[in-house]
């Protein structure tokens, strides 16, 4: 049967499917177009909680085909689809039952033909109202501090849902307190503590649903009574004795407090005068302060009874009759120099028979009225005295005195180990090693006031100074002593300035005449002796000159100058405080230049050496000439030589023109040697004229040629 019923189903799908694709296919053949899409709800737009919602789809779809095209339907509420369906009608429907809020929002549908869609306006669709909460307690009676678990939910809405609870108590209407929470649920739980004002309380709940950004609320549920009982009762207080207290009587303070049967444990119990706790008690319903009552016994008490998160108070005033006021102590000085008397003495105005004590902190000096003694220095301290009738003792307040011993004379001493250097810093210490501290030190600096400390001990006291001079310290000592403030010893610092600005210059000019003096001076602005000054030339590694002077200042002497000591120059000075290097000047250059009667000498020399070259020069150049001439006129003589009438030679005619030149056999032009081995002396001959008979031709012309030229060979 169940095999049939399958195969049966089987068969309806098919033939469903078949329709659904035939439908599609004449879907497909036939035209057809969407006219409209709208959208209604029933039986409005809004509605209130809880209320049935129909939205329905009207579909207008005009078509060729005889039979109805199936399409798809589509529900959205804020572009999320909630609902579909396929169908042929003109009008499909989505139903909601019962309306939340969580189903406000704007709704569309959408009808899907094969290939073509189209949409409805949206609408707003709003369900108003926020269904009450339900709360539920785990409890109805409660003791106080303990704790009240609330439960609150909306089973019917959607979170996120806003709680807000509220404990109110009962008799006053009032909100005691308030909390709110937003939950990822339909219900929250919270934990209320009960409080020691709390009597009869109720609690309300109130739910609240975003929608549509508005948050809608529901009205207050309120829970059934829960009952509140106390722990413990306010405490109370039992003074003894009841009446007039004088000091003196014993005085009992009791705080009693009434626990019910349901608290596990005892609740503590704080005794306070003012802020301070005198008695407490934790295994009994009560605590006790007995104290002999004395004035400052009187004041505020407070009791506090206290468990866990449950505190109760009450609180009294107790007075005390004084039975004869605090005695006074009285004093010579407060401040007395050591050696001085120092009295003291107690009293208690209108009671003069009291038993008295006068102590030092804690040891008892004296069990009179009286105590006097010579102060030391040990006698500083803390005194005070007691007067008691009966068992009431008084103590006076504390007096403190001090016993100034006198300071031992101040020594002065600084740390340098050797002597100071210019702006470099120094140590002074002054120390008075006996005497009643504090003690103020003065640093006098030559005749002002430096500074002023003060110590609470005996050790020594530093100033630091950076003196720039020598200069004389003293330190002034004073403390609580009468005696006049000490005086050191006068420390005197010896300062060394480190040499500074090093310069180099020339007595006289830069240019210097040779001969003359030159005198370099090598000085420094400031710089303690002795000082180490050394004059250097340029590019030479060791100074020429050196020497040492209590001066700022030295020279160097050049008593004749020459052009070896042109050059550059420069100087270095250093003293004790130069540490590291030696200040080193600028350069100064010297140009050494000869005197005018030394150029003078000099020019004449030249000349005289010139002219005696150019002479030389002369002589030398007639004298070859000459022997070039005397050469050819020998060369070109017959076998014997020319006489005159002295029986002297006579040249040719043409001893001149042939002085220089010959001819060879093949009358070409040569040059004849001269020998230059003939004496000088021999070219130097003598003529003189003399008469002669008209001689012949070649005759006259050697004769016209000796008168012009006057007897020289060479015609000069």
């Amino acid at each position: 049967m169940q095999l049939r019923w399958a195969s049966d189903s089987k068969m309806h799908q098919a033939i469903l499917l078949t329709l659904l694709l035939y439908s599609s296919l004449q879907a497909q053949e036939n035209s057809f177009t969407i006219n409209s899409v709208r959208m209604e709800s029933l039986p409005s737009w809004e509605v209130p909680n809880g209320h049935n919602l129909t939205l329905r789809c009207l579909v207008d779809i005009s078509t060729t085909s005889q039979v109805r095209s199936q399409h798809q339907v589509l529900f959205y509420k804020d572009d999320a689809l909630v609902y579909n369906v396929s169908s042929r009608e003109h009008t499909e429907s989505f139903f909601i039952p019962q309306a939340r809020v969580f189903h406000t929002g704007r709704y569309k549908c959408t009808v899907i033909l094969n290939n073509k869609e189209k949409t409805s306006e949206e609408h707003q669709v709003s369900v108003k109202g926020v269904p009450n909460p339900i709360v539920t307690l785990d409890k109805k009676e409660v003791t106080e501090g303990g704790v009240v678990t609330v439960r609150c939910s909306v089973k019917e809405e959607q979170p996120p849902i806003y709680f807000k609870i509220e404990k109110v108590e009962l008799d006053t209407k009032l909100v005691k307190q308030t909390k709110q929470l937003a939950t990822v649920s339909n219900s929250v739980v919270m934990d209320f503590p009960v409080e020691e004002q709390d009597h009869v309380l109720v609690f309300r709940c109130q739910a609240g649903i975003l929608s549509s950004s508005h948050l809608q609320t529901s009205e207050f549920t309120r829970s059934e009574y829960v009952t509140v009982r106390e722990s413990f009762a306010t405490p109370k207080f039992q003074i003894k004795p009841s009446g007039v207290i004088i000091e003196g009587d014993q005085l009992d303070i009791k705080c009693t407090v009434q626990v019910t049967h349901l608290v596990r444990e005892f609740p503590e119990i704080i005794i306070q005068k003012d802020k301070a706790i005198v008695a407490t008690s934790k295994r009994n319903n009560a605590a006790v302060y007995s104290v002999m009552a004395m004035m400052e016994n009187s004041g505020h008490y407070t009791c506090k009874v206290e468990s866990s998160r449950i505190s109760k108070v009450s609180s009294i005033v107790v007075n005390i009759t004084e039975l004869f006021p605090k005695p006074k102590l009285e004093f010579s000085s407060r401040q007395l120099d050591q050696g001085k008397i120092l009295d003291l003495f107690c009293s208690v105005p209108g009671i003069p028979t009291a038993n008295f004590t006068i102590q030092k902190e804690k040891v008892i000096l004296s069990q009179d009225q009286n105590f006097s003694k010579i102060a030391e220095h040990r006698d500083s301290g803390v005194y005070s005295c007691t007067a008691g009738i009966g068992r009431v003792v008084k103590r006076s307040d504390p007096v403190p005195i001090k016993v100034c011993e006198m300071l031992s004379k101040p020594r002065i001493f600084h740390d340098a180990k050797a002597e100071v250097i210019k702006g470099h810093a120094i140590t002074i210490s002054c120390q008075s090693v006996n005497g009643t501290t504090p003690v103020t030190y003065t640093l006098i600096k030559g005749t002002s006031v430096f500074l002023d400390l003060q110590t609470s001990s005996n050790d020594p006291v530093t100033f630091t100074d950076k003196p720039t001079a020598d200069v004389d310290y003293q330190c002034l000592a004073s403390n609580c002593h009468s005696h006049p403030e000490l005086h050191s010893e006068i420390l005197q610092v010896k300062v060394i300035a480190p040499v500074d600005d090093v310069m180099i210059s020339i007595l006289s000019s830069n240019e210097v005449r040779s001969g003359d003096e030159i005198v370099l001076r090598c000085s420094v602005k400031e710089g303690t002796g002795p000082i180490t000054f050394k004059f250097y030339k340029e590019n030479d590694g060791r100074p020429f000159h050196e020497t040492v002077l209590n001066d700022t200042q030295a020279f160097w002497i050049e008593k004749q100058a020459s052009k070896k000591q042109e050059g550059q120059y420069y100087c270095t000075a250093s003293n004790r405080a130069s540490l590291l290097s030696s200040p080193r000047s600028s350069t100064l250059t010297v140009r050494v230049f000869l005197a005018p009667w030394k150029k003078g000498l000099i020019a004449v020399v030249v000349i005289g050496v010139i002219i005696a070259m150019l002479i030389v020069a002369a002589k030398c150049y007639f004298l070859r000439k000459a022997k070039a001439k005397q050469k050819p006129v020998e060369m070109s003589r017959p076998a014997a030589p020319l006489l005159n009438s002295n029986n002297e030679k006579v040249s040719e005619p043409n001893v001149e023109t042939n002085s220089h030149y010959g001819y060879d056999d093949a009358g070409n032009d040569t040059v004849k040697p001269v020998n230059q081995n003939k004496d000088s002396q021999s070219m130097d001959v003598e003529y003189t004229e003399v008469e002669v008979s008209p001689p012949e031709p070649h005759h006259d012309v050697v004769e016209n040629r000796y008168s012009r030229t006057g007897g020289s060979l060479d015609g000069t």
